[in-house]
């Protein structure tokens, strides 16, 4: 049974995804990263020796830390971090008992090369529909939640990916967007190795809105015009995004909790 300042996978496994999951801190040292760089879903990459610099920056948040096997480095961080007023944990086992348990690992091989502030950052045409706001939930959710997204002129996304060190997605030509039938969201799956049930499940639905092949899905034609109502309440892309983000975190709990659920009215027969 874990301590009271402690936090099994399986209870971890459980917020991974949503919008109150608590920020993950790896602080494993350099020749365990080397060994499996793969990542926690939305794991900040920290140095233990330098938690009085970085620790403070955690303020306001929920904090889980895990090393290579959840002892002294990731508990002495989660002291400091508590000493510090922030509500700190540890992982049980630390990143071997994550990994062991077959949970998701985000591979960091073809992630794009982060900005000062430590932010992934992307770039996007205007306007967006499906794939540019399933793509950012994606990314939010699972990989950087701190990741900056510039929607520009279709003509223009080359342009800016060149100039503000951006990384293009959903366009031609590029590699993170379609390949052959399947969508951009189905390309960041694959190549971040987020390969759950209920992230396939989303990916289908998705699919199906995007690519119009609504009936791929019973949900693709629900999430298509969610998408466009949305799209026709917000002239601003990333308040349109921030309204969206909800959208998807509602799709994705059906997917992975709700599937089987039904619902009609009466919910109950009358008693006679």
């Amino acid at each position: 049974m874990p301590s009271t300042t402690e936090i099994t996978v399986p209870q971890l496994a459980r917020l991974v995804g949503l919008p109150n999951a608590p920020v993950i801190v790896d602080v494993r040292i350099e020749e365990d990263i080397a060994a499996d760089p793969r990542l926690l879903p939305g794991a900040h990459l920290r140095k233990f020796q330098d938690v009085a610099a970085w620790g403070p920056g955690y303020a306001g948040n929920s904090v889980v830390v895990s090393c290579q096997k959840g002892l002294k480095l990731s508990q002495g961080v989660a002291a400091y971090l508590r000493h510090e007023g922030i509500d700190a944990q540890t992982l049980e086992g630390g990143f071997e008992a994550w990994r062991t348990a077959g949970e998701l690992l985000v591979r960091t091989a073809k992630l794009p090369a982060r900005d000062a502030k430590g932010r992934t950052v992307w770039v996007t045409r205007a306007r967006p529909k499906i794939d540019r706001i399933a793509c950012p939930w994606l990314i939010k959710r699972f990989v950087d939640p701190g990741a900056v997204f510039l929607f520009v002129a279709p003509s223009e996304v080359t342009a800016v990916a060149e100039r503000f060190h951006a990384t293009p997605f959903d366009i031609e030509g590029v590699f993170w967007s379609h390949r052959g039938d399947t969508c951009t969201f189905d390309t960041m799956l694959e190549e971040l190795e987020l390969k759950s049930d209920p992230l396939l499940r989303l990916a289908r639905i998705v699919r199906g809105a995007d690519n119009n092949k609504l009936d791929l899905t019973p949900q693709s034609a629900g999430l298509l015009a969610a998408s466009l109502g949305l799209s026709r309440m917000y002239r601003d892309d990333l308040a349109q995004l921030d309204a969206a983000l909800g959208l998807y975190d509602a799709f994705y709990r059906w997917c992975r909790d709700a599937t089987a659920e039904t619902h009609n009215w009466p919910s109950t027969k009358p008693s006679a």
